[in-house]
């Protein structure tokens, strides 16, 4: 299918561009390895990496320790005790620190990837760079030494992926298509299936394999079901990777905005333009606050769902539990589930 069909408007889903077909879908194995990684990062972190048997390993660990120290006053030294049934907790205060500025970073770095994008290197470019770097990252982190190597390379491929794959579903359409806004809907669907799936697949295999399959990590490694969950994040990043070449030549050509030689002048911006800046100025500012809350899901909410939440399917009927990871699922079904709906008003 030609460029040229695709922003005119032939479709094969839903009676749209079949771009849109692969910029969902990679969309969603990104995603899939973003929020499978995050699902069980924590629970890594206080659970296994930064217990006394494996600290030691971590390339970076005392001097990054030691920075948040000087920052925010003496963290956690010693474990946690653990009640009877749960899991030993170690170094809980600085795995919050280490995922809340891991976080920040993840939003922060798109504002520079965009810029890339738009004035050097176009969209396409960044996006093959951004899933490359982060499917490296996610195998990266299935070693113990290069925890926080792995962590750079997810905030450096995040900030390339991340705002220039949302730009090209917007260059499918002619301006003024009225199917814009519903092709966003099914790409946020993309969004949240990828993020329900992956808790249930990651998370199952990084806190549970060893538990359900303990004949496996006899051969290679206690460590094994952790390393497995990020390796299956790295393979749902190579999915998404392979995707997106294959769907190259039904995406638009990129749009540069490079400055040229000839200087052109400068309008000012009229009052009605700042009467748009400051409505998206007041729409962003609420925003930082709900995602800040939002990402809680993997930070302090999965705390909570493993050490403070009865788990029992049925308790005295039925007591097996479910997992801690597979909670984070919750909020994605209910997106993708009612969306649809949205979509047909």
């Amino acid at each position: 299918m030609s460029t040229t069909d695709g922003a005119a408007g032939k479709g094969d889903l839903f009676g749209h561009p079949r771009g849109l077909t692969y910029l969902f879908t990679t969309e969603m194995w990104e995603r899939f390895s973003y929020y499978g990684m995050r699902a069980i990062l924590v629970y890594y972190l206080t659970q296994y990496l930064f217990s006394p048997a494996h600290v030691g390993e971590v390339w970076g660990y005392e001097a990054l320790h030691n920075l948040f120290q000087g920052m925010f006053g003496a963290l956690d030294a010693h474990p946690a005790t653990a009640a009877a049934g749960e899991a030993q907790t170690y170094g809980q205060q600085f795995s919050s620190l280490i995922y809340g500025f891991y976080t920040g970073f993840v939003y922060a770095t798109p504002i520079i990837g965009g810029w890339l994008a738009d004035q050097v290197f176009g969209q396409r470019k960044m996006v093959i760079a951004g899933a490359l770097i982060m499917a490296i990252a996610e195998f990266t982190l299935m070693f113990n030494q290069l925890f926080f190597v792995g962590l750079l390379l997810l905030i450096i491929g995040n900030g390339c992926f991340k705002p220039n794959i949302s730009t090209q579903v917007g260059t499918l359409y002619k301006p003024g298509d009225s199917r814009i806004d519903r092709a966003y809907s099914i790409f946020y669907v993309g969004i949240n299936v990828g993020a329900f799936f992956s808790p249930l697949i990651c998370g199952t295999l990084g806190q549970y394999m060893c538990e359900w399959s303990p004949g496996v990590c006899s051969a290679l490694g206690q460590d094994a079901g952790w390393h497995f969950g990020f390796g299956a994040a790295g393979v749902g990043m190579v999915i998404g990777l392979l995707v997106y070449l294959f769907a190259s030549r039904s995406l638009p050509p990129d749009n540069l905005q490079r400055r040229t030689t000839a200087k052109t002048e400068k309008s000012k911006l009229t009052g009605e333009d700042w009467k748009a800046v400051l409505a998206l100025i007041a729409l962003c500012i609420p925003a930082i606050f709900f995602w800040a809350t939002y990402e809680q899901q993997g930070n302090t909410l999965a705390l909570f769902f493993s050490d403070d939440t009865d788990r029992r399917i049925i308790p005295g009927l039925i007591n097996a539990e479910i997992p801690a990871t597979w909670f984070q699922s919750f909020n994605p079904f209910m997106i993708f589930a009612f969306t649809p709906f949205i979509v047909a008003l």
